[in-house]
Order: structure tokens, then sequence, then C-alpha cells
């Protein structure tokens, strides 16, 4: 056996492949049927062979090094190949289609939606994967993805599917206690949430004409669903990201006390590569959002 055949041990980039994905040894062994620590030894053997970290460790999660990263972006992908391979030729006349998407456009906005997309495509099937953040082609791991920016992705192309809108919510127990929000400066009053980092509040302060504020506690949270759920337990109030915020207005859960609107430069994209829309199913998975986006406010 060549030299570099003998440097793939399949099963061991299998456990790579799913920890890296979910960024836990313990999920990744639960998707793999066997035991977080079958997975962790797997992943040392590695690092060992081949001289390199591919994990950081912490006390509850991992985190990928600069090569783990390299390596988990190659990984997946293969994997995926193969998976849709042996769906598409060997086991089943069903296609499979790969999707990245963030966390709050998968849950807010595509996963609401799924029954509707195999109502029309029952021969198609979605693999969903919880997307980063992408700046170029390397980055892309799946057949499609949805990211957020300007439209600007170096060998990527990308179709504009629609903007959002910030405004502050609130839940309507801490808008009572803490005495209403009539005007920005009453915000000073209240704890606020802020999502990934504060440059949406400011630059909401900036337009409000308040740019000055301070605001009585301030939590910043790296995920946009915990900040949104974190607003709905009345633990602050939270720039709620418009179109996914209307069910919880229209049912109370959620307060808009301030109408006043950012409208920030960046946008939903649909991603693909060049060429990929080929393929009949990417065509039909890529089409139907099309269709559905262009139908949300």
């Amino acid at each position: 056996m060549p030299p570099s055949r003998a440097r793939l041990p399949l099963t061991a980039l299998r456990s790579f492949e799913a920890a890296a994905r979910l960024l836990s040894f313990k999920d990744a062994a639960e998707e793999l049927r066997v035991t977080p620590t079958s997975v962790s030894n797997q992943i040392r053997q590695l690092e060992r062979d081949w001289g390199c970290q591919l994990f950081v460790r912490k006390t509850r999660k991992v985190l990928l090094t600069d090569a783990g990263r390299s390596l988990a972006r190659v990984v997946s992908r293969a994997f995926d190949e193969i998976r849709i391979e042996v769906d598409n030729h060997i086991t089943t006349s069903r296609k499979a289609v790969t999707v990245a998407v963030g966390p709050i456009f998968g849950s807010r906005w595509l996963v609401p939606r799924l029954s509707k997309f195999y109502r029309m495509h029952p021969q198609i099937e979605l693999v969903l994967h919880q997307g980063p953040r992408i700046t170029n082609a390397e980055q892309l791991m799946t057949m499609i993805a949805v990211d957020w920016g300007t439209g600007d992705w170096a060998g990527l192309e990308a179709q504009r599917l629609f903007a959002i809108r910030y405004s502050p919510v609130v839940s309507p127990t801490l808008l009572r206690e803490r005495g209403g929000i009539r005007v920005a400066q009453d915000l000073a009053n209240f704890p606020v949430i802020h999502q990934w980092d504060r440059e949406e509040w400011n630059a909401w302060l900036r337009q409000a004409g308040a740019a000055d504020l301070k605001f009585a506690q301030e939590t910043i949270m790296r995920d946009s669903n915990h900040a949104l759920q974190a607003a709905l337990e009345g633990q602050g109030v939270v720039l709620g990201t418009f179109p996914f915020v209307e069910s919880e207005i229209a049912s109370g859960r959620l307060a808009r006390p301030l109408t006043l609107e950012l409208h920030p430069p960046r946008a939903y994209h649909l991603l693909t590569r060049p060429g990929g829309r080929a393929l009949r199913e990417v065509d039909a998975v890529c089409a139907w959002i099309e269709a559905e986006a262009a139908q949300t406010l």
C-alpha cells in the first residue's frame, strides 16, 4: 500500500469530521453511536501520527486549530460527496442536496418551510449543516449555502434573497417592571443584549440621536437564537431581527416599543459554486429558496 494511503485512517477521519462539525466529542460520539472516549482516542491518534494539534480542548467544549479547520473543510466535503454519490446512484432514487445555513436563518426561516418544500420535491433530501460565515469559495463545504453579506464572495455565485431590519424588542413583563420605553433614552433603565458585538446597537443609537447612551447592564451573546431566547425570558432588550421575530410580536410574547428601524447594508444571499446549479436537484432547491424569499417582507 502506498505510504500516503496508509496515513488515511478512515474511521478516525469520520470521528474527526463529526467532532469538527459539532465542536463536541460527546455529540460526535452520539451521532456515530460510539463512546466519547473512542472519539477522543481516535483524534489523539491522528494528532500523534500527523504531528499536529487539531483541537484545543476546553472544559466544556473543543475548538478547531488552524490545522483542524483546514482539514475539516476537506474532510467534510469529501464525506458529503461520498454520501451523496451513494444516495444518488446506489441506495436510493432520492437526490441529496447539502445546504449550510446560519442558526437564526435555519431555525426561524428555513425549518418552518421544510414541509412545504417536501410536498413540492419529495424526491429530494436536504442535508442541513450549520454553516460558518463564508468569505470565499474555499470555505463553502456544501452544495448550497445561505450567508449574510454585501454580495461579494470571491469565486462564488451570489443571489440576493432579502434584507433584514433591526428594532428593539422586549418581553412585556420586563417592559412593565422597568417603567416602559417611550423614547430611546429610556433604554438606559434596561439590561441590553448584544448579538455578537456592539456594532448594531451602536448604529441604532446613533440613528436614534442617542449615541452617548449608557445601558444599565450589557450582555454579549454569539448566537442570535440565544439572544432571542434571553429576550423572551425577560433577560433584556435585544435588537430584534425582522422578519424573523414577527410571530413573537404578533403573539404578544415580545413587544416592540419603538418603531425606529436600522437597515444594515448587508442582506441574505444564496451561494453556489460556478456551475453548481447545473445539477437539477441543486437548481430545484435554489429556485424554491428564491421563490420563498421573494415572499418574505
